[in-house]
Order: structure tokens, then sequence, then C-alpha cells
């Protein structure tokens, strides 16, 4: 075999065996809002992503970074390894199956994800899933060794470099298993307050949204009637016109009644919504600074 078709075999293992994250081109880590390792942007040449990515900047740091805080390793090896959307990220297969699949393709990449998230999802279960990970990690570090000795022997040295930095990463869940599930416990527990957050938010917002639409209807409604009457009034006589003029003026008062009163409704429905909205902010930033202290008091344990 060639020296090129060498290096592209190598290559296509490389994918199989590593997240994308940890190769050497740069990419965009599996953490919606969040870089890559490398840091680097796919369209550095475009200045709306430039832009966009000195405001991202400025912003706070991430969850996971909360979580992990100064852990850089921690943090190298779960932002490969969580999802912002998991129930659509990661394999809806059983743990076993996935894992009966990594046995035949060598790939075990799929079954430490699902791993990491069962295990975090079910604390009364963690001895079970710590076992798992370390022996998926481990599984995963000896395909990589041999592919690193191939590759050092064909003088691929940049492969060679990527596959060390995916052995690091492994050796990191494999020692720290039971760290990495409950930091990947709490990542997983705040994204699902915040995603129930969301879809009540978004509940008021389509709410607010039907109510404007019917707001509309009725004032189509009640000015095609009023219309209707001003036209009836034409035939009538003058007493009955006098009485219909009575009439219509009765209506318009029950009708402005209706609107205020409909009004109302929307003032303390906006207020209602406003409220929500402060307690949720006052949550979210009481956790952050309990992840905060977490990250901190964990950083110290590690020294």
């Amino acid at each position: 075999m060639s020296r090129q078709g060498s290096a592209q075999s190598h290559a296509a293992c490389l994918c199989r065996l590593l997240p994308r994250d940890w190769l050497a081109a740069p990419r965009r880590s599996r953490l919606v809002g969040t870089e890559s390792i490398t840091g680097h942007r796919e369209k550095e040449g475009d200045p709306i992503m430039r832009k966009k990515e000195e405001e991202k900047k400025e912003k706070e740091a991430t969850l996971l970074q909360e979580l992990c805080g100064a852990d850089a390793e921690m943090y190298a090896c779960l932002s490969v390894h969580l999802y912002e959307t998991p129930l659509t990220g990661i394999s809806q297969k059983d743990l076993d199956t996935l894992t009966a699949e990594a046995e035949n393709s060598g790939a075990f990449r799929r079954a430490l994800d699902k791993a990491i998230f069962e295990g975090a999802q079910n604390p009364g279960e963690r001895e079970r899933y710590i076992g798992a990970i370390q022996d998926l990690a481990s599984k995963t570090m000896r395909a990589m060794e041999r592919e690193r000795e191939t590759a050092e022997k064909e003088g691929l040295t940049d492969l060679a470099a990527s596959l060390g930095r995916g052995i690091e990463n492994h050796k990191v869940m494999s020692n720290r298993a039971e760290d990495i599930l409950v930091v990947a416990s709490k990542f997983y527990a705040e994204k699902a307050v915040t995603r129930d957050e969301d879809e009540r938010r978004e509940a008021r917002q389509k709410h607010r949204t039907g109510a404007e639409r019917d707001e509309g209807r009725i004032v189509e409604t009640e000015k095609a009637a009023r219309e209707a009457r001003r036209q009836a009034r034409r035939g009538m006589t003058r007493g009955e016109r006098r009485e219909a003029k009575k009439q219509d003026k009765r209506e318009r008062l029950a009708a402005e009644e209706r609107k205020k009163a409909r009004g109302q409704e929307k003032q303390e429905a906006e207020k209602e919504d406003r409220r929500i909205g402060e307690l949720e902010k006052e949550g979210r930033e009481a956790r952050k600074e309990e992840r905060r202290g977490d990250a901190s008091k964990s950083q110290t344990r590690t020294q």
C-alpha cells in the first residue's frame, strides 16, 4: 500500500475511534454554543461569524465550563460527550445493544455517550455505569494504541498525535468515571430545567398570540355588526331609527366594557409572565452560584 493510501486508511480509522473534536482539523464541539478544544471557527473569514464570536467571548461561561471550573481535563473530556439536546443527539438503542455493536465495529463512542447519559439519569445504579464507562474507555484506548503504533511506524506523525490526545482523554474518562457522572448529572439536570422553562414560556407565548388573534377577530366582527345595523336603519321609520340608535349605543358601550375587560386580562397575564420570568431568572442565578461553588470545591479536592 502506498504512503498516501496508508494515511487515508488510518485517517478513516481515526474518524471511527475519535470524537471529531479531537481530530487535528478544527471542528465544532457537540455542545451547541461551545467551541472545540482548538477554539477555531469553520468560517474564520466570515465577518458576521467573527462578530458573533467576539460577542460570545464577552458573555458568561457556558454551563459545562461553570461545572468544570478550572478542571481543564474534565472539560476537555466531557465537551465531546455531552449533548445540548440528548433526546435527539444520543442513540435510542439500549446500552447493551450499542456495546455489542461497538465490540464488532471497534467504534465505542456512541456506547460511551449512552453510558454517560444513562449513568447521569440513574444515580441508584452509579456503580454499574462507572464500570461500563471504564470498560468502554479501556477498549477504546487499546484500539487507539494499536493504531498509534502503526501510524508511528509509517511516519504519520499528525495522525499519531491525534490518537495520543484521544488516548489521554480516555484515560481521564477511565480514571475519573465517577467525577464524570457527577458533572454529567448536573449538566443534564440543568438542561431538563431550562427545557421545561422554555416549553412553558413557549406555551404562554402561544396563548398570548392566540388572544391577540382573537382580539383582532372580535374587533372586526363588532365593526361588521355596527355597519350592518347602520345599513338596516336606512329602511326604518323615524321612531324605529331612534330606538335602533339607542340600541346601537348600548351595544357600543357593552363592546367597550368587554374590550376593557380583555385589556385588563391581558395586563394581568403580562404581569404574571414577568413574575414567572423573574422567578426563573432568580433560580438560574442561584443554580449558577451553586455550580461555581461546587466547581471550586471539586478543584480543591483534586489538587
